[in-house]
């Protein structure tokens, strides 16, 4: 069977929209057809392409049937392939009564029925029958596990394609030419839960915004809407959620960011193809390549590698990191390629939920920088005040189901809504003495009928009045640990420890330091520099290799990392999952100690699957908090909290008797808890010391910087 003669029929059944899907997904349609266990089947052929098509074809099931039954007619009409004749159903010529014909086959049979104990199986034919029922059997399982093996290979195919779609999903456009988002009136909901009623976006172009709002209002939700243009959007413009990690396959960091550009990927795939045909073609297509190297010269193709490379250092990897396969990275370093290839193809619209979340502080202050400079329109979500005072020309405030707008950064957002909110409530208290003396008049005259009419027209004037509505702010988070019995110092002492995973190969050496219970230690440093392992050394979930390490037999230790966050049971609630972790506590004592980090009444009995990431981070602090520990080892715990719930966090850590060791990159967290901060010193792959910076947090903050 021809392999080309397939081609062609299927360029000539898709007509120019073939030039759309990529030669990767023809290569995979023209292998169906190749199949001679498939080919012959067409109810099978429809099952295996018709996802494929609809994928990267057309979005409609009926049209894309058409289309693959149209494409088997003309292999058929070409002899390419042969199509398996069902049994046609030939209609009777009249009502056949099926009482009568049960009684005509009980009088025909009757005379066969065997006398008990005497057998008419034939053997021979039995196994005859049963090899064929086997035979058939094995044919059906066969034919599932083609089909099988088929939607495997639909599925790699267009996982294969999965990050350029992601790509060109954020080039769709609309027709609206403005370059400025407005939708008015909409509303957002998350399944039966209102999340903004009857507001308004507005989106100027060329602004930054921070998106701000407490856990759970719904920041994470606008940002997809808003991408999707579920909401209305129908402006000319690209516009890019990061949001997910990249996949790890065997493109190397720098080729992930490059294929992000769909264009000049494309482009360069063209020029590649037409370069390797005949000489007597490639002169005919001499015009097209003419062509694409004016395109590529338009989008600055010739600069991609050097501005893709140098966005990738900025975010933390090394020129021998970029030439490594993605498959080899953790989630937060794939989470870097993926703001990366945002940043490389600048969308229009760019939206970044927590972007500082997988990054240590050169990074932050890299992206800070970076992003000042952007542009176009931004919208970040962030918990760090710093990174959005340096960032963001304007602040989007969600609250009690409305978006608040507010000219400037962080800070005049809080001055200016702090003041918009003692005019409001100024205004509310005028408005309300004033419907009093109003309502006073019209209860004394109303039955007066020297003033009646006087009355009734205080009665209308109270129906004009416009409501000034009343204060609602945000009650105010608070967190709260449990206080621990005292200790003795030493609670915790290492004296020339080293450790490494093998003896030969050692992370860590000359470790000489020690926590007590008025410990406030920050431990900084790049990320794979080793932060959750010395956690884990202090706590004792790894042993040293050497030296020696001196425990209060009493200490109780309490870790907070993102993995636990990962590990809570989404189909539970947050008051289970604590139950569970701690059986046979008493449910009230439970919903008691979940209520001192603001997860009470329903937030506590909603299933985790529905909280926000901020209350789900909460959920694992009440739980590491109810052992009463002496020392708190927290791994960035701010990730994902909203910034009143990071003030809370700093307010509840300032009261905490014991000791803490905080990992974070977020200035305000360690500026208000830390007085002490730790950092790795060491040449790149030799064990590392952990010394103490003498200096405070801007003075380590500078000396990063001007590395």
């Amino acid at each position: 069977m021809a392999s080309k003669q397939i081609k062609t029929v299927i360029e000539n059944t898709l007509g120019e929209k073939v030039k759309e899907i990529d030669d990767t997904i023809i290569d995979y349609i023209v292998g169906v057809f190749q199949d001679d266990g498939v080919s012959s089947d067409m109810d099978e052929i429809i099952e295996i392409l018709s996802p494929l098509l609809m994928d990267t074809y057309v979005d409609d099931s009926d049209q894309v049937n058409s289309i693959i039954t149209k494409l088997i007619d003309g292999l058929v009409d070409e002899k390419l392939i042969t199509i398996k004749q069902k049994q046609s159903i030939t209609q009777l010529e009249r009502p056949v009564s099926l009482i009568r014909l049960d009684d005509r086959v009980d009088a025909a049979v009757g005379w066969m029925k065997p006398d008990e104990g005497i057998s008419i199986v034939n053997k021979d034919q039995l196994e005859a029958n049963e090899k064929r029922y086997n035979e058939r059997k094995e044919k059906r399982q066969a034919k599932e596990e083609r089909k099988k093996l088929r939607q495997n290979a639909a599925l790699a195919a267009l996982n294969a394609l999965k990050e350029q779609q992601t790509m060109l999903a954020s080039t769709i456009r609309g027709t609206n030419q403005s370059r400025d988002i407005k939708v008015e009136s909409f509303n957002l909901s998350y399944g039966k839960m209102d999340l903004i009623i009857n507001s308004d976006l507005s989106l100027n172009y060329g602004r930054k915004y921070g998106l701000i709002g407490r856990n759970g209002t719904g920041k994470t939700t606008l940002l997809r809407h808003i991408a999707s243009r579920e909401i209305g959007i129908d402006n000319n413009l690209s516009i890019l959620h990061v949001e997910q990690e990249v996949s790890g396959n065997d493109s190397t960091v720098i080729e992930c960011v490059l294929e992000a550009d769909v264009e000049r990927d494309r482009l360069l795939k063209e020029e590649k193809r037409i370069n390797s045909l005949p000489d007597n073609e490639r002169l005919n297509l001499s015009s097209r390549i003419q062509t694409i190297y004016e395109r590529l010269n338009v989008i600055d193709a010739h600069t991609a590698e050097a501005r893709a490379s140098s966005i990738l250092s900025g975010l933390g990897f090394t020129e021998e990191m970029q030439q490594t396969e993605t498959k080899n990275f953790s989630g937060g370093w794939r989470m870097r390629v993926s703001l990366a290839r945002a940043l490389f193809i600048q969308p229009d619209v760019l939206l970044l939920d927590e972007p500082t979340n997988h990054l240590d502080l050169f990074a932050c202050l890299w992206l800070e920088s970076y992003l000042v400079n952007w542009s176009r329109t931004l919208v970040i979500v962030s918990h760090q005040r710093e990174f959005l005072n340096a960032v963001c020309t304007d602040i989007m405030h969600l609250n009690n189901k409305k978006i608040d707008y507010y000219k400037g950064n962080y800070s005049v957002f809080e001055r200016t809504r702090s003041d918009r909110l003692k005019s409001q409530q100024r205004a509310f208290d005028a408005q309300q003495s004033q419907k009093k003396h109003i309502q006073a008049f019209i209860d004394r005259f109303r039955y007066n009928a020297k003033r009646a009419k006087m009355a009734q027209s205080r009665i209308k004037q109270l129906e004009r009045m416009e409501d000034i509505s009343e204060v609602l702010d945000d009650p105010t988070v608070t967190l709260q640990f449990l206080e621990p019995e005292p200790l003795n110092p030493p609670i915790l002492q290492f004296q020339d420890v080293s450790f490494g995973y093998s003896p030969d190969k050692l992370l860590f050496k000359n470790l000489n330091i020690g926590i007590d219970m008025s410990s406030r230690v920050a431990l900084v440093g790049a990320n794979g520099a080793g932060k959750t392992t010395l956690l884990k050394l202090l706590c004792g979930e790894l042993n040293e290799t050497s030296g020696l390490i001196i425990r209060n037999g009493k200490l109780r230790f309490s870790r907070f990392s993102q993995h636990f966050v990962d590990q809570l049971d989404l189909s539970k609630s947050p008051l289970d999952n604590f139950l569970t972790k701690y059986p046979g506590t008493n449910p009230q004592t439970a919903r008691s100690h979940l209520g001192k980090f603001g997860l009470s009444g329903d937030i506590a009995l909603r299933t985790v699957n529905t909280l926000s990431g901020g209350q789900k981070s909460r959920v694992v602090l009440s739980q590491i908090a109810y052992t009463k520990p002496h020392i708190l080892l927290l791994d960035e715990p701010s990730n994902h909290l909203d910034i009143d719930t990071v003030d809370a966090l700093c307010q509840a850590l300032n009261e905490f008797e014991g000791g803490i060791l905080l990992v974070s990159h977020d200035e305000r967290l360690i500026s208000l808890v830390c007085d002490e901060i730790w950092y790795f010193d060491g040449e790149e792959n030799e064990p590392k010391e952990v010394k103490n910076f003498d200096g405070d947090w801007d003075d380590y903050k500078k000396q990063i910087w001007n590395l």
